[in-house]
């Protein structure tokens, strides 16, 4: 990514942030940024563009951590695990991006609306994917409902852009930990949650 794209998003996002996305114009950002119409115009076809980028930049890195860990691992808790502790840090990475996606959504063009909503979707199947194949080698407990057991993972870490701050008192890891010891609990059959408390993926993240 060049600097110039990157100090647009930054400006953008700070300016979003404040004044809303209407309230905010192309020569508003140029001028918080210091570069030329000329400069965006190279960059982003619009505004409109440069408000899909910034949610497609923290949605394609869960999705690609997703297939990543998918790729890396074959034990679905393992799969699980690392899902977690990457849904978690994209607060510590994109939290600005996230809380500019929760103000403004509602203003992308339906589009970018349905980009960005496959690309959730695809996730969303599969977190569900990964519970589904755990329930039935018999690591997660096989009487929850797969959906609504998605939706509630997804539900509790979305909120964290809500409280989390980079010079909070727990890291983001600590975060990730605390969520995973949470979710494991709750999820994991009793066999496979001691076999996880002994495992080194329960070490990677301490408290």
């Amino acid at each position: 990514m060049s600097e110039l794209r990157e100090k647009i998003i930054q400006s953008s996002l700070q300016l979003f942030s404040e004044q809303g996305f209407h309230g905010v114009s192309v020569k508003d950002i140029v001028e918080h940024c210091q570069t030329s119409k000329g400069g965006f115009y190279h960059h982003f076809k619009s505004k409109d563009e440069l408000l899909y980028v910034i949610h497609d930049t923290f949605v394609s890195y869960v999705l690609n951590e997703a297939n990543r860990a998918k790729r890396r691992y074959q034990h679905p808790v393992e799969q699980l695990h690392e899902m977690l502790k990457s849904l978690v840090r994209v607060y510590d990475l994109y939290n600005d991006h996230i809380i500019v996606f929760n103000q403004e959504y509602n203003y992308l063009k339906d589009d970018y609306y349905q980009l960005i909503k496959s690309k959730r979707d695809e996730y969303e199947e599969i977190l569900k994917g990964v519970i589904k194949e755990g329930q039935r080698l018999g690591y997660i407990r096989e009487e929850l409902p797969t959906t609504v057991t998605t939706m509630s993972i997804l539900g509790m870490v979305n909120w964290t852009y809500q409280w989390y701050k980079k010079d909070g008192p727990k890291t983001i890891d600590q975060i990730a930990s605390t969520y995973i010891d949470i979710i494991f609990t709750g999820l994991l059959t009793e066999d496979a949650f001691n076999q996880y408390q002994t495992s080194k993926l329960s070490k990677e993240l301490e408290f």
